[in-house]
């Protein structure tokens, strides 16, 4: 209750009581017996002279901002010199928590609290506030007409029955008893006991998971690396989800249509990639259609939010203590759309810094579009000899 409450209360219970109602109610609730007084007469004269107010006007201390009126604009101005930068505020480099600014302001001579300050800030509309990702660097002026020329492409494919994937390398993961995001249910007071330091582990190491997303029958291949994440490493992850998943499931196929991010070992520049997708089609005899993604742009492929995000939804609370179990995690991955993901460990090596030459280059039987063609290009087989 508030002040008038609790007086009114005591008046109410002390009328109650009768006879020496007014003692016991000041003794039982710490209340003067003046106070109890004055609210036992507003409750019989059935006037209210205060209206909604806790107490008459001019009662009790005066507001901090009326004895210093030159705080408000003091603490805006503090804040606001953080926020542009301005290298001389004393919050520029460190935490804009409310005792901070609390200090702050005490340098500058005013007495504040630190519930005061609380109060201030959301008066001036202000309030904590996470980082925000929405900076994406400068748009390729041909961004949208390359989202719609890969929808035309995949939608093409699909409508023709043909396979069409989107591929990427999900981030790399420390194998060990570390720290995994987000919260699983456990008995209470008995947290999963990790490690407090990510340090790489001896003879465990990272993982690069390389997803397969296909678009057409919602269902993933994920190839988990334990060497380095290379274009030779990418390109045999989709050479087993050919031979263990895509020629069973599209046995009729001629081409293979593949949307990549525009950079990392799938990149558009890689020429390792381009080299080693040449190998892949020579073997398995298909025409690779590839469609980059516009740079600044990898989270809208189609394998961030269709695959990757319900690996991390599975696995999240789950530290990945051995290469078995971060295969187990994404096989057992589901989703109610009717998602289903194959994983397999990949022990092979995959050394860095490979060359490939011009030579080596000029010898891929590579067609690139009119529209774009360091995005866009078709790889198709050699001729076999007779």
């Amino acid at each position: 209750m508030d002040e008038r409450g609790r007086r009114l209360f005591a008046a109410n219970e002390a009328l109650a009581l009768g006879h020496g109602g007014v003692t016991a109610a000041s003794t039982a609730t710490g209340l003067a017996r003046s106070t109890i007084r004055r609210a036992i007469v507003e409750l019989q004269s059935g006037v209210n002279p205060i209206g909604a107010r806790v107490r008459r006007e001019g009662g009790g201390r005066k507001r901090a901002v009326d004895l210093q009126p030159e705080l408000p604009a003091a603490l805006e101005a503090l804040i606001k010199d953080a926020i542009r930068g301005d290298p001389e505020t004393p919050l520029r480099w460190v935490s804009r928590s409310q005792r901070r600014i609390v200090q702050a302001l005490a340098e500058r001579g005013f007495a504040v609290s630190q519930k005061l300050v609380g109060l201030l800030l959301r008066e001036l509309g202000y309030s904590c506030q996470a980082n925000r990702k929405t900076l994406e660097g400068t748009n390729h002026p041909d961004r949208d007409a390359q989202f719609a020329h890969i929808n035309t492409v995949v939608q093409a494919a699909m409508a023709a029955g043909q396979p069409a994937i989107s591929v990427d390398t999900k981030k790399k993961e420390l194998v060990g008893d570390f720290k995994n995001p987000g919260r699983e249910l456990r008995p209470k007071g008995q947290p999963e006991p990790v490690r407090v330091h990510d340090f790489e582990l001896p003879g465990l190491g990272k993982v690069a998971p390389y997803g397969v997303y296909d678009l057409a029958a919602n269902a993933g291949w994920v190839s988990v690396g334990v060497d380095a994440d290379t274009a030779a490493f990418a390109v045999e992850s989709i050479r087993r989800w050919w031979q263990q998943l895509g020629q069973v499931r599209y046995p009729k196929a001629k081409q293979l249509v593949i949307t990549a991010d525009c950079g990392g070992s799938n990149g558009a520049r890689v020429r390792l990639w381009k080299r080693e997708l040449q190998r892949f089609a020579d073997e398995c005899g298909l025409a690779i259609t590839v469609a980059h993604l516009p740079p600044g742009t990898s989270k809208w492929n189609r394998i961030e939010h269709r695959l990757f995000v319900a690996i991390s939804q599975n696995w999240r609370g789950k530290p990945l203590v051995s290469h078995q179990v971060i295969v187990q995690l994404i096989g057992a991955t589901t989703t109610q759309t009717g998602l289903t993901v194959r994983c397999e460990l990949d022990t092979n090596s995959y050394p860095k810094g490979i060359k490939v030459t011009d030579a080596e280059m000029a010898a891929l039987a590579i067609e690139r579009d009119a529209f774009h063609g360091e995005w866009n290009y078709t790889i198709s087989p050699h001729q076999q000899s007779p």
